[in-house]
């Protein structure tokens, strides 16, 4: 097939996984759906896809690791920085040596530099699959907070980690002190290039905004090349890219607090970034699924030359991984918590013990996702990596146990814990709320001031204000209610919203009834539903 065709069916096989995932009666892992698809179109078709590893990581990490950082909550990330760097470098490290000298000792066929590169592509954890099990099991907010900071910066120090191994396979040296001073300027440099590449490209597309007007689509588009033009440059510098990609997402968050794109921007481009995830998470498993006969045949032979004829061995190998990152995750945290409780004692700060079924719901929420098999498929080809085939299989099957482990343990762990109350931040939002309403009113008020001075029709400015102003006052009426009358408020809220949506709907259908009807234009009718869905969108988006 053509590589537009392969695209095509990528695609479908992926809006088909979601579909399955949606309507399947038993909580099956997506990626688990995805490889199954994958593979019936590998056993099914002609349609075969030479990945070149250079090109597969180009494509696909910068974009996830760029929406990865734009997204996370900075604020969680600052919190709880002592654990979350334990966990991503620290954990990190642990976990290369340990589990690479493991996979070493298992299978001698692969050299210590090659199970180093798959311990180091094992390394990065997912916390999407353990979003997904939070929305079917009570899960605090900051146990979240802390898997997806975790999990952000252990994408980039397990693949530069990956980076290492690999060009240690590839020449055959490793020294300290130049991999020492290699790493910080890998780090230096990838940090310092996302961000000016970020704050470069922001500056620029805001001056001509400023000056030219905004094109909604441009703006989309620059925020998609962004991830692969400060990997680029970043690589080009001798950097690394994949830091270069997180540090230009984190950039990004912060310069979206400007609030200087439209807002019809945002909304779009929210969208598209959505899309984007969907396709490129979907497409990783489905190629997986793809080359799996392949991969299943190479993984074989590397077991059949390490001295075990039987394939059996492949799913011991993959079990065996499994307990090891389970086993050296739980070591790390308990040690970790130990160590936490001895200094604050040392500084006479009292801390509450954590208890080993916590500890025990940390260590199953180390779930392997993409950034994994992205970094196995990326490995090079050759004699350098005579067992790439096993890296790729070993991986695969870490990423589809893990994942259907912590769909059935977790939510088990998670029940057996007194969890505590999660703080409400209710007042909080209340009190930004009526500060912005307040703000809105200001604006208004000395809008209409500045319009209707020596205007004849000052009247009409100031019935206008009353209008606009109205919903306001009454948002601050009803947010600064207390007690009895507070509850009382907030369900005339709730009503009021379920009502505006019924009374949104009905607009909507007759609208589409009078167009289908010829009694109304259909270029009228899509400005008029889109300006319904808007504001629809207001009430339902959460």
């Amino acid at each position: 097939m053509d590589i537009i065709s392969v695209v095509l069916v990528m695609l479908l096989a992926v809006v088909a996984g979601s579909w399955l995932d949606r309507v399947s009666p038993v909580a099956l892992p997506p990626p688990l759906v995805q490889i199954v698809l994958g593979a019936g179109i590998g056993l099914t078709t002609d349609l075969r896809v030479n990945l070149n590893p250079d090109v597969f990581f180009l494509l696909f990490l910068p974009p996830m690791l760029f929406l990865d950082g734009w997204r996370i909550p900075k604020d969680g990330l600052l919190r709880d920085k002592g654990a979350i760097l334990a966990l991503a470098f620290g954990l990190v490290v642990f976990t290369v040596v340990g589990v690479g000298h493991l996979i070493h000792w298992m299978i001698p066929a692969t050299s210590i530099p090659v199970a180093f590169a798959l311990a180091a592509v094992l390394a990065p954890t997912d916390p999407i699959a353990v979003s997904a099990i939070a929305q079917r099991v009570p899960m605090p907010n900051r146990f979240l907070r802390i898997l997806e900071g975790e999990s952000l910066l252990n994408d980039a120090s397990g693949l530069v980690s990956l980076r290492f191994a690999v060009a240690a396979a590839l020449t055959g040296a490793f020294s300290p002190l130049d991999a020492t001073a290699t790493l910080l300027w890998l780090v230096s440099c990838g940090v310092l290039t996302g961000f000016v590449t970020t704050w470069t490209v922001a500056k620029a597309k805001n001056w001509v905004a400023l000056r030219y007007g905004e094109e909604t689509g441009a703006q989309i588009l620059i925020s998609l090349l962004m991830p692969f033009a400060a990997y680029i440059a970043a690589e080009h510098l001798g950097g690394s890219g994949i830091l270069a990609a997180v540090t230009a997402g984190i950039t990004m968050s912060y310069v979206e607090m400007t609030g200087q794109a439209l807002a019809v921007t945002r909304i779009r481009r929210e969208a598209v970034w959505d899309m984007v995830r969907l396709a490129l998470d979907g497409i990783i498993f489905v190629l997986l699924g793809e080359q799996l006969p392949a991969i299943l045949k190479g993984a074989a032979q590397t077991v059949r030359e390490s001295g075990h004829h039987d394939p059996k061995w492949l799913a011991i190998y993959v079990v065996a991984i499994v307990v090891a990152l389970g086993s050296t995750r739980f070591a790390w945290v308990w040690t970790s918590a130990q160590f936490t409780l001895f200094r604050r004692a040392n500084r006479g700060l009292a801390s509450k013990k954590p208890t080993l079924w916590l500890v025990a719901a940390v260590s199953a929420s180390g779930v392997r996702g993409t950034v994994t098999l992205a970094g196995a498929l990326s490995l090079p080809d050759g004699t350098a990596f005579p067992t790439r085939d096993l890296a790729i299989f070993l991986a695969a099957g870490v990423i589809v146990v893990s994942q259907v482990l912590a769909s059935i343990v977790l939510p088990a762990l998670l029940k057996r814990m007194e969890l505590p109350p999660e703080p409400s931040y209710q007042q909080e939002e209340d009190q930004i709320r009526i500060g912005a309403a307040e703000a809105a009113i200001r604006a208004i008020e000395e809008a209409r001031n500045k319009l209707a001075r020596a205007r004849p029709n000052a009247d009409c400015y100031a019935t206008a204000a009353s209008y606009a102003t109205d919903p306001y006052r009454r948002r601050i009426d009803g947010l600064s209610q207390i007690g009895e009358a507070a509850v009382i408020a907030s369900e005339i809220s709730e009503i009021e919203q379920e009502l505006r949506l019924e009374g949104l709907r009905a607009e909507r259908y007759e609208i589409l009834r009078l167009t289908n009807g010829k009694l109304a234009r259909q270029a009228l009718a899509r400005r008029l539903v889109r300006e319904l869905d808007l504001a629809e969108a207001r009430y339902v988006i959460p």
